[in-house]
């Protein structure tokens, strides 16, 4: 899509925009979004090979090749989606291009560092090979935390300045991706001073990662020389990242988020120019129903932001950050990617145009897109043995029979340290009640894949076990149970089909969706994986009590983050960023002083 307009085209659109030849495509009747201005305005557009050639009055002209009625319809921009993970809906390039591009999405900026966690650099050169020749600009970002908390878990990789410099001289590369490791650049760390430097010295955008940094904190990872942030929290964290001069990219998939978001935009004299927007993490089933930024769009309508607003964030504002000047307008010399919009405020997409053709109506692409993997894909990931139920029993140091304090991560997305006393038995701790157990099994092959079991008391007490491979941002294999033989059964499926994620319950394996590929993605169509993921999401449902916004089967993925605040359970034991300490969670803690 990024293809250089050739002369040629360029100079056929010059003589069509002044009468003196037709257009090749002619869209009548609509009405134009002109996000640069806010305002709604008739206009018919007129275009050439892959340009727009003019945006003119309604009905002066009507010699082109191929006229399109689009009377009644709005016209928007390409969407531009500036930060997201096509990892977290189990989805390939292609795979994810032919279920978002008809929902008006044209532009992603992709940080693949789930794969880049799993397989390095050549994780992200996979990742762009395979974003090539779609109707989809994949515009890659350089993961620059690999792992996101070094010291604090193991990955499968490891990257450092040396490796980013050499990924920002790709051209597909646009940047650096969110830069996670929080504690790492306040602290003035090497390795993080060399990759934001590289960053500013290739002059292409630092993303950042500025999870729960406020006040003197915010501003120096900001001085540091990050420039955005998707982290937001609430309006006043909104609002100081705002005022630091971040460009803030404000996501779909923390939806409680955004009535107070939208109420703070709302109050402000103007639409802060650094505002975008961004889906993140969306699974398959949310994907495929919803459309991804389409339907963050319509939810931030629902909100009560005007439509204008929204579309401005997601085309203009977007290309304004990516320093694009041929997308994010419909205007002449702009690229022809245009969105026919048949209910503004819903965000329902009609028809989408790439390159000046139309290649999708109503929700499904006109031509199925490429898809497949070459035998190369990165399928052998999982350098784990199966693991006996033995293997998943807490079992606290120099004890065999008594009660004994243990440290417990406490809370599920928001998180904090706890603690709680355990009746021990033959060496094995008893799971109290209200509390479960997770385990971190690393599968890179870099260390022993042995399970680091702690316990934690923000999931209530599950009737099975849930496995995932998917578990940010080391994707070590993490389980969650309280009875040891639900929990290998859960982890064992996933170890003989290559990862992926699966519950069990009384011992028994109740569903199963395999991502053999890096134990990240699958190879299964969108549908089917969506319909897959869906069943599963239902079985997990059976064993675990959600209570939203915080203790949902999301936050099972993101427990083990490790760089944001407070314990997270990783593969060398309970981590603490803020502290920048590991805790071995089997390690007896002194007796309390009133004991």
């Amino acid at each position: 899509m990024d293809a250089p307009i050739p002369a040629g085209t360029r100079r056929a659109a010059i003589r069509a925009a002044k009468g003196e030849a037709p257009f090749d495509l002619l869209l009548t009747g609509g009405t134009v979004v002109d996000v640069a201005l806010g305002e709604l305005r008739p206009a018919d557009i007129g275009v050439v090979g892959g340009l727009i050639a003019s945006v003119h009055r309604p009905g002066s002209r009507s010699d082109a090749v191929e006229v399109h009625d689009v009377t009644g319809r709005f016209l928007s921009p390409g969407f531009v989606d500036s930060h997201l993970h096509f990892e977290s809906s189990f989805m390939a390039p292609a795979d994810y291009a032919s279920t978002v591009v008809p929902h008006g999405t044209l532009t992603t900026v992709w940080d693949p560092h789930e794969l880049a966690n799993v397989l390095g650099v050549p994780g992200v050169r996979w990742a762009v090979e395979q974003s090539r020749g779609l109707p989809l600009r994949v515009l890659v970002a350089a993961p620059s935390c690999v792992p996101s908390a070094p010291g604090l878990e193991m990955a499968g990789a490891e990257i450092g300045p040396e490796e980013m410099t050499e990924m920002l001289s790709w051209p597909e590369v646009s940047g650096i991706a969110e830069v996670m490791d929080m504690a790492g650049v306040l602290s003035g760390s090497a390795r993080m001073e060399g990759i934001v430097a590289a960053g500013m010295a290739s002059g292409k955008n630092v993303n950042g990662h500025a999870r729960d940094l406020i006040g003197p904190a915010l501003q120096a990872y900001a001085a540091a020389g990050v420039t955005s942030d998707h982290e937001i929290m609430g309006p006043e964290d909104f609002l100081q990242k705002l005022r630091a001069g971040l460009t803030v990219e404000l996501r779909g998939s923390h939806d409680a988020v955004l009535p107070g978001v939208v109420a703070a935009i709302n109050a402000l004299p103007a639409l802060p120019p650094n505002l975008v927007t961004c889906t993140d993490d969306v699974f398959p089933d949310e994907l495929v129903e919803k459309g991804g930024l389409r339907d963050t769009l319509a939810r931030l309508v629902a909100h009560g932001l005007p439509p204008i607003h929204a579309l401005k964030m997601a085309t203009l504002h977007a290309a304004l950050r990516l320093k694009r000047d041929d997308i994010g307008l419909l205007g002449p010399g702009r690229r022809a990617e245009i969105v026919v919009l048949s209910d503004l405020p819903g965000m329902v997409v009609e028809r989408v145009y790439v390159s000046g053709k139309l290649v999708a109506r109503d929700g499904t692409m006109l031509a199925p897109l490429p898809r497949g993997f070459a035998a190369d894909a990165p399928r052998d990931t999982m350098r784990i043995p199966p693991q006996p139920a033995r293997a998943f029993a807490l079992r606290p140091h120099g004890i065999t029979n008594g009660k004994v304090r243990l440290p417990v991560v406490g809370g599920a997305r928001v998180v904090h340290w706890a603690e709680v006393e355990v009746e021990v038995r033959d060496s094995v701790a008893a799971v109290p009640p209200g509390h479960a157990l997770i385990a971190i099994l690393h599968r890179h092959g870099r260390r022993d894949p042995s399970p680091v079991i702690c316990l934690a008391d923000g999931w209530g007490e599950p009737r099975g076990a849930v496995a995932t491979t998917i578990s940010h941002d080391n994707h070590n294999l993490l389980v969650i149970g309280r009875e040891p033989e639900d929990m290998a059964a859960a982890a064992n499926a996933l170890i003989a089909c290559g990862g992926g994620m699966s519950v069990a319950r009384a011992g028994v394996v109740e569903a199963v969706l395999p991502l053999p590929v890096a134990g990240l993605l699958a190879e299964t169509p969108p549908h089917e994986t969506a319909a897959a993921f869906a069943r599963l999401r239902e079985a997990a449902g059976a064993v675990m009590d959600w209570k939203p916004p915080f203790r949902v089967f999301r936050g099972i993925t993101g427990i083990s983050l490790a760089c944001n605040p407070g314990p997270h359970p990783t593969d060398l034991g309970i981590a603490d960023a803020a502290l920048g300490t590991v805790r071995d969670p089997a390690m007896p803690l002194p007796a309390m002083a009133s004991e």
